[in-house]
């Protein structure tokens, strides 16, 4: 097939992955309306970005088509209940004394009402959420990938047999970071953490990529949830300091900086000290803010087209055309963004790491 032929397949399929993103945003777009009739594009970008119960796939002719997942709450009284979250009807409809909280400081959370007061109280809720559901399916996809390339490596009668297609892209991925990012940041010991960090790198890429995808089973924002993102800085900062050498500790407790900087006031431990969590704490907003703001900019740019419907049939098709052309074009923005930020996590943790394998003078002469 000749270049210019793929080029021409390559612009239909993103113009029609930029529509079909549109259209879905459209169809979502008919429960977050205004008073007025007007589409409220704050709650829309919030309520997409957040998380759910339900895994909600379209919206035709007020008609909600959507995966129920299933709903896991200890109540007030310590009974457990399991149920599908079909039964709340997207927030509209009470069961066995749970409901989802239209507003306050609950609000799109399961609450219970409390018996004497009436108020709503936040239950324990152990429930399959829409990112949770997300990242177990991304997870399997994602070391079913692995272990066949994998199989692939078991299976190849000779060394010298290169592979080719998905198995030689991951190939190149794996020698790529482990060659420029893992063995220049930590040094020696480069292999013992590099399990962690191309499991790191793997899992985001793979899950910002699924975010990318506007319908099922991609569109949920994982990378772009605080929580998913602060336990992954918890493990490196596990690993940082778990592993951390004598010399490291000592750099941070008792640096070698003036006397007057460490007593009588340890002004330079403590500072190192604060940024012992500071590290893992950069590493979760980074990530975080990055993938969300990704995430909002395709909304924010999908909701124009329903915003300029009220200025005139003119105005709203220039302006849809517009925002298609755009959203084309931060797609493709959000595919470098999603192997940068997997990049930059991984490195910022070799970094990290390598930092915490820090060793004394006469050790360093030795080797």
């Amino acid at each position: 097939m000749k270049p210019i032929q793929i080029n021409k397949i390559l612009c239909i399929c993103l113009l029609i992955f930029a529509v079909t993103d549109a259209k879905t945003q459209e169809y979502n777009a008919g429960h977050h309306e205004e008073a007025g009739g007007k589409l409220n594009v704050t709650e829309m970008i919030l309520d997409h970005v957040g998380d759910a119960y339900d895994w909600h796939i379209t919206t035709i002719n007020g008609h909600h088509i959507s995966i129920p997942l299933p709903v896991i709450l200890c109540g007030q009284d310590g009974k457990w209940h399991l149920f599908s979250s079909s039964r709340l009807e997207h927030g509209h409809a009470e069961y066995r004394g749970f409901s989802i909280a239209q507003e306050g400081k609950y609000k799109g959370k399961i609450v219970e009402k409390d018996a004497i007061t009436g108020e709503e109280i936040r239950t324990w809720d152990f429930s399959l959420t829409k990112n949770a559901c997300s990242l177990l399916l991304s997870s399997i996809i994602l070391i079913f990938l692995i272990m066949s390339c994998a199989l692939w490596y078991k299976k190849r009668k000779a060394e010298d047999v290169s592979p080719k297609g998905f198995v030689g892209m991951i190939e190149m991925l794996i020698m790529s970071i482990v060659n420029d990012v893992i063995k220049p940041c930590i040094g020696k010991n480069y292999h013992r953490y590099s399990p962690y960090l191309l499991t790191v790198f793997f899992f985001i890429f793979f899950n910002n990529l699924m975010g990318i995808i506007p319908f099922f089973p991609g569109g949920a924002n994982v990378t772009g949830n605080i929580a998913v993102t602060s336990v992954l800085a918890i493990f490196t900062f596990i690993v940082v300091n778990t592993f951390g050498t004598k010399e490291y500790w000592k750099e941070v407790f008792w640096p070698e900086v003036p006397m007057w900087l460490k007593v009588p006031i340890p002004i330079m431990p403590a500072i190192e000290l604060v940024g012992v969590f500071t590290k893992p704490f950069a590493l979760m907003i980074r990530l975080f803010a990055n993938i969300l703001a990704g995430h909002s900019i395709v909304l924010g740019l999908t909701s124009v087209i329903f915003i300029t419907v009220s200025l005139g049939t003119a105005m709203n098709v220039g302006m849809s055309v517009l925002s298609v052309v755009m959203t084309i074009f931060i797609d493709f923005v959000e595919l470098l963004v999603a192997f940068i930020q997997a990049y930059v996590f991984t490195m910022l943790s070799a970094v990290f790491i390598g930092l915490s394998q820090a060793e004394s003078h006469h050790e360093k002469i030795k080797n």
